[in-house]
């Protein structure tokens, strides 16, 4: 803390030595030079930290002043240190589940913000019975899913909104996101939250309520509505003339989506229906495509439930850690497509589309911007949100839809 007792920095990129924390760390030693954003790397290596540091200093010269924070993920005394010398902890640390609670905890005792990678939705839920109130005391805004999951769902989903009642007069009752044409590899982080899920769904039997739930990230008693499961079928959309299939990572972002429209105060209705599918293309590759995508999908989720196949995929899978390069990374990219339906001023039908594209590897260099621009918007934006565990929508909203639009991604209404 700083004589005054304000916090000297605006964000520690905690885990700053890891594969995706790095990328975090030269996105925002990138994009806020000369001082315009005070960061801080921390992660459990000294050592480590100070190669990071090194090697950014490589192409940004002042970033060999960037201050060093050294803790665990397992002592909280640590992680209160941490905590209480910065308005933001930014974490790359997963699974959540297993690293996480310690570190969303300091920052609910401290009133400091968090961003964070999970879309683990027993971590979440465990976050908001844990600590929604107390933050909501401290003023903590503890924001998970701000990356790849789930950001294009909900802030695309608030974009299609916002259009809707500017258009028509009213939001939109129903919309379905569509996962489009992509290139991007899966993080090791990624599969390794995935792994930790499974397993811990396979031991505990409220995990698995809890991962059946539609609703489980809505506030308590408010953990009702329209949609039912998740789509895992293999059929024909006819709004795009394509075949489409299940999503993975619907989820957590339809959960996430949910939860903004219940903190928000129900401004997408509480009647709204939401589901998350992908897109194959149309015709018979499509319907290919499709069925070979969705049966895979089975099969990798029953191949991660049996404990000599779930070894073999550990062994294949990316390892937390890993990832491709530069070139790799900036090769990729993802289109989403949002469709919203409701009615015009006359109670006539309406309807609306949104486009939302990266222009890099989702999984990374995507979500290094998502990720770095959430925790530059709760650093350094006037925000009006209270504390709270809180969702990229219902936390910065509008503001960071403009800092992501500032920074390359596209939302575009048709």
């Amino acid at each position: 803390m700083s004589a005054n007792g304000r916090p000297v920095l605006d964000v520690v990129v905690w885990g700053a030595t890891g594969f995706t924390g790095q990328l975090v760390s030269e996105y925002l030693v990138e994009h806020y030079p000369d001082g315009t954003l005070r960061l801080g790397l921390g992660g459990r290596s000294r050592d480590k930290l100070e190669a990071v540091r090194a090697k950014l200093a490589i192409a940004h010269p002042g970033a060999a002043e960037l201050p060093l924070l050294v803790g665990d993920s397992f002592d909280a005394a640590s992680l209160d240190a941490i905590a209480s010398r910065t308005r933001v902890v930014c974490t790359t640390v997963g699974p959540y589940a297993k690293y996480g609670a310690e570190l969303v905890a300091a920052c609910v005792r401290h009133g400091t913000s968090y961003c964070d990678l999970t879309g683990e939705v027993q971590f979440i839920r465990r976050m908001v019975d844990a600590h929604h109130d107390a933050a909501k005391k401290s003023g903590a805004r503890i924001v998970h899913c701000c990356g790849y999951d789930s950001i294009p769902s909900d802030l695309g989903t608030l974009v299609l909104q916002d259009a809707m009642r500017e258009r028509h007069g009213s939001a939109c009752s129903r919309v379905k996101l569509l996962a489009g044409e992509s290139k991007g590899g899966m993080s090791g982080g990624t599969v390794a939250s995935i792994l930790n899920l499974l397993e811990e769904a396979r031991r505990d039997r409220s995990v698995r309520r809890i991962l059946a739930d539609p609703y489980a990230l809505n506030p308590e008693g408010e953990r009702q509505g329209p949609d039912g499961p998740d789509p895992m079928r293999v059929r024909r959309d006819d709004d795009l003339g394509m075949w489409v299939g299940p999503f993975l990572m619907a989820a957590i972002n339809s959960r996430v989506v949910r939860r903004s429209n219940a903190l928000l105060g129900y401004p997408y209705g509480k009647d709204f229906h939401y589901s998350e599918e992908m897109s194959f293309g149309r015709g018979a590759k499509g319907l290919l495509r499709a069925t070979a995508f969705a049966g895979g999908l089975a099969g990798l989720m029953a191949a991660a439930n049996l404990h000599w196949t779930r070894s073999l995929l550990e062994r294949k899978l990316p390892k937390p850690g890993e990832g491709p390069d530069r070139e790799q990374r900036e090769s990729g990219y993802f289109v989403t497509r949002l469709l919203g339906k409701g009615t015009d001023a006359d109670g006539g039908p309406a309807a609306l589309r949104v486009r939302v594209e990266g222009q890099s590897d989702p999984g990374y260099g995507e979500t290094s911007k998502m990720l770095g621009e959430s925790a530059a918007c709760l650093a350094l934006d006037e925000l009006e949100t209270a504390g709270g565990i809180l969702t990229p929508a219902s936390a910065m909203g509008r503001r960071l839809v403009g800092r992501l639009r500032d920074a390359g991604m596209l939302f575009n209404v048709e």
